[in-house]
């Protein structure tokens, strides 16, 4: 087996091995960035179809359905990765699967199938994060514990200017806007797209796939992988019987149990606001493609800049200080994202007027949200990347893969209950406000219960 010395230069230099692996985050991260947040998704609810409101639970309902299928399968999955030793096979496996569903978004005409289209947002989602299982599962053999979070922390930062490229790329040469029917920097969509037809859009499909495709051959000529283990057959019984056996082991290993435990409430309340904020900006100003571009690549810029600074505090004060100041500003952003409206902040103590100059973000309330955004954008890559390093520095390397799909697990096993809340609250309020206002119950107890576990969780 290949250890962290192995592919790590000397003096923290970082090498191809190791590099490879970073650029999987790279390689994942724009399907994130420009499908399920800040074109697609808020496409298919402004857009695809008339009723807002029901476009927004049906978004919600297919992150909570695929929530509930990764709950299930990620740690069998982890588990099963463990006995059968190399990891590659099984993210090339799944890579298949997200590329084709994504190329299929293309179809998502106003008007189309919202089943048809939820079924492939639904298989994409459970693709990609089940490729993630396998590759954060590789971490604690490629890096050492020293290094584990700034290294978590730049491969998150690298997916997030992956990320950010994309989207750049589609609001200034794809998104025409609404009025005038020109991109940003004033010429026709490339490929003569018509915004009307959600073309704009749904291009984000596509060009995700062949981002992903291009971009995880890296870690695929590059990273080593464990050696082969048990055939497929035996794989999959040594790995039932192993994640019975970590399930069990978990109740003796009280602080990795209370880590997991709080990453599942704090993730569900940070998975949400991923999945639904940028839909409830969209439904709530009226964006057009390119202002919800335009939001989101500011958001790309700070989780950079979050990003890089995080893996320096990591490295000095630990992934613990890290995730609970992330979780702070994540707190303070939710409040002051629902306390919003088209024409008030902070609950109406503060009065907005509705009109404003000419252009982007015209309105005092779209400022006001953007700059909650701000504290979003510098918050939910260190909150994710700090917790990965959390989990690396508490289990040792052969119990990796049954670890990182249990922690999959703790990312996803009540994920539907934050989407789920949104879908029940807002289809009873009529609010979209009141959906979102559910998701800091899971930030702060997330938060409290973190505050509590020790670190590292070895034990």
């Amino acid at each position: 087996m290949t250890t962290s010395a192995d592919v790590k230069s000397s003096h923290g230099r970082i090498d191809r091995g190791v590099r490879g692996w970073m650029f999987f985050d790279w390689a994942a991260q724009p399907f994130f960035t420009v499908v399920t947040t800040f074109i697609f998704g808020p496409y298919f609810v402004a857009r695809m179809t008339d009723d807002t409101v029901s476009a927004q639970t049906d978004w919600s309902n297919a992150a909570t359905i695929s929530g509930v299928i990764i709950a299930l399968l990620a740690p069998i999955l982890g588990s099963i990765a463990d006995e059968s030793g190399a990891r590659k096979p099984w993210i090339a496996f799944f890579a298949v699967i997200k590329i084709f569903c994504l190329a299929l978004l293309w179809t998502a005409a106003p008007g189309s199938s919202v089943a048809f289209v939820m079924l492939l947002v639904i298989l994409a989602s459970v693709a990609a994060e089940f490729s993630i299982v396998f590759n954060d599962s590789m971490m604690p053999r490629l890096v050492s514990q020293q290094d584990v979070g700034r290294v978590s922390n730049i491969a998150w930062g690298l997916g997030y200017m992956g990320g950010m490229i994309v989207l750049i790329f589609v609001v200034l040469f794809l998104a025409g806007s609404p009025t005038t029917g020109k991109t940003l920097i004033g010429i026709d969509p490339l490929f003569g797209l018509d915004a009307a037809a959600g073309e704009d859009a749904r291009i984000t499909g596509p060009i995700s796939a062949v981002w992903y495709f291009l971009f995880i051959l890296p870690m695929f000529l590059f990273t080593p992988d464990a050696a082969k283990g048990k055939p497929l057959g035996s794989a999959i019984r040594s790995g039932l019987r192993e994640i019975r056996s970590t399930l069990g082991e978990l109740r003796h290993r009280t602080n990795i149990l209370r880590f997991l435990i709080a990453r599942m409430i704090y993730q569900d309340g940070v998975n949400g606001l991923l999945v639904l904020g940028g839909v409830f900006a969209a439904a709530m100003f009226g964006w057009s493609t390119m202002e919800i571009g335009i939001y989101g690549i500011i958001l790309n810029v700070v989780a950079i800049f979050g990003c890089l600074v995080a893996g320096r505090v990591d490295r000095a004060l630990g992934s613990k200080v890290v995730v609970l100041v992330a979780l702070s500003l994540l707190i303070l952003a939710t409040f002051g994202i629902i306390s919003t409206g088209v024409d008030f902040t902070l609950f109406g103590l503060v009065s907005l007027p509705i009109s404003g100059t000419d252009g982007l973000f015209a309105t005092p309330a779209e400022k006001a949200y953007i700059l909650y955004g701000l504290l979003i954008g510098v918050s939910f890559g260190p909150v994710q990347a700090s917790s990965r390093s959390y989990l690396a520095r508490s289990v040792e390397l052969h119990e990796a893969g049954r670890y990182f799909g249990i922690y999959s697990l703790s990312g996803r096993a009540t994920s539907f209950l934050a989407t789920l809340s949104f879908s029940v609250v807002t289809a009873w309020s009529g609010s979209a406000r009141a959906g979102m206002a559910t998701l800091l119950i899971f930030l702060v107890g997330g938060l409290i219960m973190l505050w509590q576990t020790s670190y590292p969780a070895k034990d």
